[in-house]
C-alpha cells in the first residue's frame, strides 16, 4: 500500500478498530453477505426477456379487444413497505398495486411514455450501449415535459420488471464528490487516485464498472452538504485523520453516491459515519443512506448500508457544547411535520438513541446547522469536534 501515513498515531484508531471488529462479528452472526457484495444485477438476456413479456401482454390484450394495462407495485404507501434491520426499507411480497391504463384519460399519456422508454431500454440492452437519463429526456423533451417525468418512469419500469436500475443500461450524471485514501480503475481503464488534498473527485457514473479498488482507510465519513465537505478539505481534515475517505452527495444523495457508499462498505467493511445538520432534513438524508427510501424500496439490497452510524451533529451536542440559542434556528411547520413523519417510521423503533435525539429537537423546537459550531472557533468542527468523536466513539 503506497498511501503515505500522515494521520494520527495508531492508538487514535483503537475505538474505531473495536467498532469495526463488532461490525464484522455482527456480519458473521448474520451469515455474512452475498458473495457478489450484495448487488444483484440482471443479465441482458433477462432484461430483454422481461421487456418482451410485458409487450406480449400488451399484444395479447389488444388481440382480445381489451385495453392494455401496466401494473406496478405501489411505492407511495407505508402499508406496502416492510423494515428489516439488516436491509432497511423494502417492498412487502404481496403489496397493493396501481394500474396504468391505456384507456383512461388520466393515465394514457403515462402508459405511452412507459412504452416509449421501454423501447429505448430494449435497444440499449440489445446493442450493449448506455444512455443517461438526460439523454433519454432529450430524445423528445416536448413529449416528456420535464426530467422528473423521465426519472419517475425509469424507476417504475425498474420496479415493474423487477430489475435493478443499473441493469437497464441507463445511468445518471453523478453529483457527489469523494476524497481521501482511495484508488480505483474506471470501466474505460481510467486510473483514479483520490487524495486528501483540497480537490475532490467526482463520484463515477458507472459504479458497477469500477475495479481494482484500493484503500487502507480506517473509516468513511458521509458529509451531508457540499459546503461542509469543502470546508473540511480546506481545513486539512482528511490529511490529519488519514487514512480515511470522505463522500458528499451534496444534499439528498443521487443513486451513484449511494451505490458507491454501498460498494465501499461491501468491499472493505470499514465503519461508515454521517455528518448532517441537526434538523429533520439532515436526519432524513442520513436515513436514506442507512435504510433507503420508499421510492427505491424495491432495490434496497443494492443501496442500503444499515451499519451506518450517526456521528453528528447531534441535538444533544448543542446543549453539551453550550451553543448559544441565538445561533439556532426555530423549527418551521414543515420541519415539525417532517420530524413527526420520521419519528413514525418503522426503523426508529430499533434506534432508541436516535429517537431520543429527535425528541430533544422536538422539545426544544430548534434546529442547528453544522456551521453553528463556528461559534466555538472557526475550525472547531475539523480540529476538535470530529477528532474527539472519532477517537472516543461519540456516535450512535
Amino acid at each position: 500500500m503506497a498511501f503515505a501515513p500522515v494521520g494520527p498515531e495508531a492508538s487514535f484508531f483503537e475505538v474505531l478498530d473495536q467498532h469495526r471488529a463488532s461490525l464484522l462479528a455482527a456480519l458473521r452472526r448474520g451469515g455474512g453477505e452475498p458473495a457478489d457484495g450484495g448487488t444483484r444485477l440482471a443479465s441482458s438476456s433477462e432484461v430483454l426477456a422481461s421487456i418482451e413479456s410485458v409487450i406480449q401482454d400488451v399484444i395479447t390484450s389488444l388481440a382480445r379487444n381489451k385495453a392494455p394495462v401496466f401494473t406496478i407495485d405501489n411505492r407511495s404507501s407505508w402499508e406496502n413497505i416492510k423494515f428489516e434491520d439488516s436491509v432497511g426499507l423494502q417492498m412487502v411480497p404481496h403489496c397493493t398495486r396501481r394500474k396504468i391504463k391505456s384507456d383512461s384519460p388520466k393515465s394514457v399519456k403515462n402508459f405511452a411514455l412507459i412504452l416509449k422508454i421501454l423501447s429505448i431500454i430494449y435497444k440499449l440492452v440489445q446493442s450493449n450501449t448506455h444512455a443517461t437519463k438526460r439523454d433519454i429526456y432529450y430524445t423528445d423533451s416536448q413529449l416528456f415535459g420535464n426530467q422528473t417525468v423521465v426519472d419517475n418512469i425509469i424507476n417504475d419500469i425498474s420496479c415493474m420488471l423487477k430489475v435493478p436500475r443499473m441493469s437497464l443500461h441507463i445511468s445518471s450524471t453523478s453529483k457527489g464528490l469523494i476524497a481521501g485514501n482511495l484508488r480505483y480503475i474506471e470501466e474505460d481503464g481510467t486510473k483514479v487516485h483520490c487524495t486528501c488534498g483540497t480537490t475532490a473527485v467526482a463520484v463515477p457514473s458507472n459504479i458497477q464498472g469500477i475495479r481494482n479498488i484500493i484503500t487502507d482507510a480506517k473509516f468513511l465519513l458521509i458529509v451531508e452538504k457540499d459546503a461542509t465537505f469543502q470546508r473540511l478539505l480546506d481545513d486539512n481534515f482528511c490529511n490529519r485523520m488519514s487514512p480515511c475517505i470522505m463522500v458528499t452527495g451534496k444534499g439528498v444523495p443521487d443513486l451513484n453516491t449511494r451505490l458507491l457508499v454501498k460498494k465501499l462498505w461491501d468491499t472493505f467493511h470499514i465503519p461508515v459515519f454521517t455528518l448532517v445538520d441537526a434538523d429533520p432534513h439532515g436526519i432524513e438524508i442520513m436515513c436514506i443512506y442507512k435504510y433507503g427510501s420508499m421510492a427505491m424500496s424495491f432495490e434496497a439490497h443494492n443501496l442500503t448500508v444499515p451499519a451506518i452510524r450517526w456521528l453528528g451533529l447531534l441535538p444533544s451536542d448543542i446543549k453539551r457544547l453550550n451553543i448559544p440559542r441565538d445561533t439556532l434556528i426555530p423549527l418551521t411547520k414543515r420541519d415539525q411535520m417532517k420530524l413527526d413523519s420520521v419519528l413514525k417510521r418503522p426503523y426508529v423503533t430499533c434506534q432508541p438513541f436516535w429517537r431520543k435525539e429527535m425528541e430533544i429537537m422536538a422539545d426544544s423546537k430548534m434546529k442547528a446547522e453544522i456551521q453553528a459550531l463556528t461559534f466555538l472557533s472557526s475550525d472547531y468542527l475539523s480540529r476538535v469536534y470530529l477528532p474527539n468523536k472519532l477517537k472516543f466513539g461519540g456516535w450512535i
